[in-house]
């Protein structure tokens, strides 16, 4: 009977992380956030029949384009359910890891953290399946499988968090450092797994690492080291429990205590990285920090925690839980935040009356959502104008300056060869001087369009067709 009644708990705990996972992700069923539209838009394509970097230039890790196939790209409650497996999934993992350290209580508890931190966050972050989110369960079952003596397994997954971020090269010091009686065993599990994932991902040394590389040397910041420690002690506060509940651990000075300092100092590090400090990068603290608070919390004695765990807990809980329920109702302060998809939605509606059986799509500018909701297959390997104007996603809306300006000469050239039915521009509305038109070397290539339509954000251009007139609005 008590087995039984052990079952059932167990069960209610996971339904319940599972509902709350599900429930805040459902919030935006209706939407799509743009780092989410980025993966879906190369997983379509791939299901087009294009090969990722050959066919697809795609400048993340492939598991951000894979993941999407799981539900064949389809957005709507597919979507929001995948995300919603996949968060529960690093709640399982947590708890895993946190039992394995130390007990079954603070497994629950890491459990319980994990989907809450999973559930109140910044929604653009939080709800999209990109790199820094899809690490997480590779650092915790990389920690738990050297935390349980299998350094080989523990490289493996280590080297696999390559295919979700290439951060996991962080993960091998701290696997090391773990278990130093087997680091010779855990480097060759990774280094033979990092083989493996190399030759799966296939073409990407340009686009992901030559083109990350460069993308961490440019600091988008004129102070980074100021802008990142405001940036870190405001998501210290929102995540004050997690921050509490490690204090309390540290202080401790449990044996073994070092090991995850030296896991949070990983994470750190991974925040760093770049100095750009989003809100995504954040999700490189989360395990580390919610391991050793489920540890805090669970010290006996120490009744008051809870409390200050509840009073903590208050305020992501209503500073971001209203912010999904503004989202499922459409209210305008969510709306502020999803302006350039609702603009997206307006001009692929636009496209869609317009297109034809076989039409095809370019979008220039970083709108992925247009790749999506247009529906149109790609009649390039370009997904976003990225390599056609060498000026990084995260700057082009301010600045004009190329950061690799012969390697988009190049793409303009290959570019020029194509002919895409339509073509989206969402840049030039934003910036005029990044506008398709504003190219020389495509200018010849361009007088073959027309301009059809427009929407506050994006120009819409269709290749011209003998006896056809323009529906320039």
């Amino acid at each position: 009977m008590r087995q039984f009644e052990g079952g059932w708990r167990r069960a209610a705990f996971w339904a319940g992380c599972l509902a709350l996972l599900l429930g805040v992700r459902l919030c935006h069923v209706d939407v799509l956030w743009v780092d989410e539209a980025y993966g879906l838009a190369a997983a379509r394509r791939m299901l087009e029949g294009a090969e990722l970097y050959r066919g697809v230039w795609f400048d993340k890790p492939p598991l951000y384009a894979w993941i999407y196939l799981a539900w064949g790209a389809e957005t709507g409650w597919a979507l929001r359910v995948g995300g919603a497996l996949f968060a529960l999934l690093c709640c399982w993992l947590a708890a895993r890891t946190a039992d394995a350290m130390f007990g079954r209580r603070e497994g629950y508890v890491a459990a319980a953290l994990m989907a809450f931190y999973l559930s109140f966050g910044h929604p653009a972050a939080l709800i999209s399946l990109a790199p820094d989110l899809l690490l997480i369960p590779f650092a915790l079952g990389a920690v738990w499988a050297a935390q349980t003596g299998r350094p080989v397994a523990a490289g493996i997954i280590a080297a696999a968090g390559l295919l979700a971020n290439a951060k996991a090269l962080v993960l091998l010091p701290v696997i090391l450092i773990w278990r130093p009686r087997g680091a010779a065993r855990g480097a060759a599990g990774y280094a033979a797994a990092a083989a493996g994932v190399w030759l799966a991902a296939g073409d990407w040394l340009g686009p992901v690492w030559q083109w990350g590389a460069m993308y961490s040397r440019e600091a988008l910041f004129a102070n980074p080291l100021a802008e990142g420690a405001a940036r870190t002690v405001n998501w210290a506060g929102f995540h004050a429990a997690l921050v509490m509940g490690a204090a309390i651990y540290f202080a401790r000075r449990e044996k073994g205590w070092w090991r995850m300092a030296v896991w949070v100092l990983a994470g750190l590090l991974m925040v760093a990285a770049g100095m750009r400090f989003f809100p995504r990068y954040y999700f490189a603290l989360l395990p580390a920090l919610t391991i050793a608070a489920a540890r805090g919390i669970c010290l006996p004695g120490r009744w008051w925690v809870t409390a200050m765990l509840a009073v903590a807990l208050i305020v992501p809980a209503v500073r971001f839980g209203s912010r999904h329920v503004a989202t499922l109702r459409g209210e305008p302060r969510a709306m502020r935040d999803l302006a350039l998809f609702a603009d997206a939605r307006e001009a692929a509606s636009a496209i869609r009356k317009m297109a034809r059986p076989g039409d095809t799509l370019l979008v220039w500018g970083y709108r992925p959502e247009l790749n999506v909701l247009a529906g149109l297959p790609g009649a390039t390997r370009f997904i976003d104008s990225q390599p056609l104007t060498g000026v990084i996603a995260d700057r082009h809306l301010t600045v004009s300056t190329p950061s690799a300006p012969e390697l988009a000469a190049r793409f303009r050239r290959e570019l020029a060869g194509t002919r895409p039915a339509f073509i989206a521009d969402g840049l030039g509305k934003l910036n005029a001087a990044l506008a398709i038109e504003r190219y020389g070397d495509l200018g010849e290539w361009l007088e073959g369009y027309e301009q059809v339509a427009e929407t506050e954000g994006v120009r819409i251009y269709r290749r011209r067709v003998a006896g056809t007139q323009s529906q320039t609005r």
